[in-house]
């Protein structure tokens, strides 16, 4: 197992942490060594000099890795350098609004009576929201004063797509950084997400009065990535309110060399919205739920299983043919390397890596492998034993998700979606997709074939349900099946159909329940909720789009979400159900 040696603190590498606390130390010592006598004078020159020197090392460790050595930069303010990354830049004033929120309740929670509160509108920072009716802006123009003085707030929206180069440098493999510095003040969010830790200076906070604001924006870059900026303008100081107006002192990216592949961070807070639709959701999702974000920079995270005996994660990276480890004390980790996939056409695969994980009985690894078209097993010595690679003398097309049953049988969906060519591939040597149980004997059953992408797919905590969604556009519906004694399924019926309320090109994924019987659903718009009827409850909206999640911790209340690049974590209020 390869440990991935990278982590930061809100930010800042630990070794320049480390230093300026053993140079404040060693000073101290020091100070304390002089008698009082002759230390009067001394004491007070050298404690405003220790000052100034850990403002300065946390002010230069404060910058992304690596910041001092770019070896690339693009001036955003100029039309040249935005058309070397085919930036975009859009505006509109912010406002001050009215809204109803909740006083707080005796442990200081947002479920007292309703009060009025303002917000502000819009609110632009997500990564989706829809600014095509934003007038463009020159990139020269963005030094021009904007907003309507004493205090008022703005937005900027920057959208940009990384080249083959910048200057000659190669993108690929590279981290971007943005930085900007508005006057007066700025807080900066990346792809829909702004994030915050305890005690944070800068990066997507305020970092101060006509002070930069510096955020990684991609790591181990891509060309064709795009990157969605949205810069939040204020001006300040708000309790002396100025007399002049909200505009760029300068903005640029910078290519730096970083780690390659993904990284955890220290855990930390990140927005999310909590869609309520109904009072149940209450008995759910904590009036005051926190999202953390664990880990960035993967290129797809899929298939999450909690490993209780040792406390840690494993999912999928089905783009980049790996399977990862996660836990607060050791970090992010490679579990296993070339998780779905090694011949030699490896390269012709968009997802050639495993996809869904789950445990048997005896805590055994399963994994669902997109590109060995199988479903296989890791033995306690290490061997993989095959569970599942044909049906009817033909090989699977790409088993997706899969779920245990108490008896020992295992169902597993099997859409094309880990063959290069989908549905029109000619390694695709099964004419359907299918839903399938493997007997505790070893036998192999066809369940249904009546979904074009069967996908995720979970139990009912009584085992005499079981769900399945559909990754197809034009039906994003989730199927019931009633489960036979023999394991065998009914015909099934529609327990959700959201192709009306979600338009696009995106489908249903991932699919879990809690003790209660409540589902758990990946599907355009966050992370849905209903009850065991049927009844949509509500929605938790993640930064970036979920298209997995496991219940994990010690007390199984936390849901684990697979947020395509990034990898999230929120305590719910009730028991997940767990393999």
């Amino acid at each position: 197992m390869t440990r991935i040696a990278f982590r930061l603190v809100f930010g800042i590498p630990l070794a320049a942490l480390a230093l300026t606390a053993f140079l404040v130390a060693l000073a101290v010592e020091w100070l304390d060594d002089l008698s009082r006598d002759r230390a009067r004078l001394a004491k007070g020159a050298v404690q405003r000099g220790i000052t100034l020197m850990v403002f300065a090392t946390l002010a230069a460790a404060s910058r992304p890795a690596a910041a001092m050595d770019a070896v690339a930069r693009v001036d955003l303010l100029s039309s040249n350098g935005a058309a070397q990354v085919a930036a975009t830049w859009r505006y509109s004033d912010a406002h001050v609004v009215p809204e109803k929120f909740r006083s707080a309740d005796a442990n200081g929670q947002p479920t007292g009576a309703i009060n009025e509160t303002q917000n502000v509108e819009p609110r632009a920072g997500r990564a989706d929201f829809d600014d095509s009716a934003w007038p463009l802006v020159a990139p020269e123009s963005l030094k021009q004063r904007r907003g309507t003085g004493r205090v008022s707030f703005n937005w900027y929206r920057l959208k940009l797509t990384l080249p083959e180069t910048v200057g000659g440098v190669p993108v690929s493999g590279k981290t971007v950084s943005f930085e900007a510095r508005l006057d007066d003040y700025a807080e900066v969010w990346v792809n829909g997400e702004i994030g915050r830790g305890y005690g944070q200076m800068g990066g997507s906070v305020v970092a101060g009065w006509n002070a930069p604001n510096r955020v990684v924006v991609a790591r181990d870059a891509r060309p064709g990535q795009v990157v969605q900026v949205a810069v939040f303008g204020m001006n300040g100081p708000v309790s002396d309110a100025p007399t002049n107006y909200i505009f760029f002192h300068d903005a640029h990216l910078e290519l730096m060399h970083g780690p390659p592949g993904p990284v955890a961070v220290t855990p930390h807070e990140v927005n999310v919205r909590i869609e309520r639709v109904d009072p149940a959701i209450d008995a759910i999702v904590p009036p005051n739920a926190k999202l953390w974000k664990l880990a960035e920079g993967f290129r797809f995270t899929e298939g999450p299983v909690w490993i209780r005996d040792g406390g840690y994660l494993l999912f999928s990276d089905p783009n980049s043919n790996r399977i990862y480890r996660y836990s607060d004390d050791a970090g992010l980790a490679v579990f296993r390397d070339k998780s779905g996939y090694d011949a030699a056409d490896v390269g012709d695969y968009g997802q050639p890596g495993s996809n869904g994980l789950t445990l048997d009985a005896r805590g055994r690894l399963t994994i669902d492998e997109h590109g060995r078209h199988r479903v296989s097993r890791v033995e306690r010595d290490g061997s993989v034993t095959v569970l599942a690679a044909s049906f009817g003398g033909k090989r699977l097309n790409s088993p997706n998700d899969l779920v245990y049953r108490s008896d020992g049988s295992l169902y597993f969906t099997d859409p094309p979606f880990g063959l290069p060519k989908f549905y029109d591939d000619p390694r695709k040597e099964l004419p359907f997709s299918g839903v399938y149980r493997r007997a505790p004997s070893g036998k192999l059953s066809l369940l249904a074939k009546d979904l074009k992408g069967p996908n995720g797919i979970a139990f009912s905590p009584d085992e005499k349900t079981l769900y399945v969604g559909n990754w197809d556009p034009s039906a994003k519906i989730v199927r019931r099946y009633g489960v036979r004694r023999d394991g065998s399924l009914d015909a099934g019926s529609v327990f959700v159909d959201l192709t009306q309320r979600i338009p696009g090109d995106e489908a249903l994924d991932g699919i879990k329940v809690d003790r209660l019987g409540h589902v758990y659903l990946s599907a355009p718009g966050g992370v849905w909720i209903f009850d065991a009827t049927g009844k949509h409850l509500g929605t938790i909206v993640a930064p970036t789009p979920v298209h997995n999640f496991a219940w994990g911790g010690v007390d199984g209340k936390t849901l684990y979400l697979c947020a395509r690049a990034n990898l999230y974590r929120i305590p719910l209020l009730v028991e997940g159900v767990r393999p």
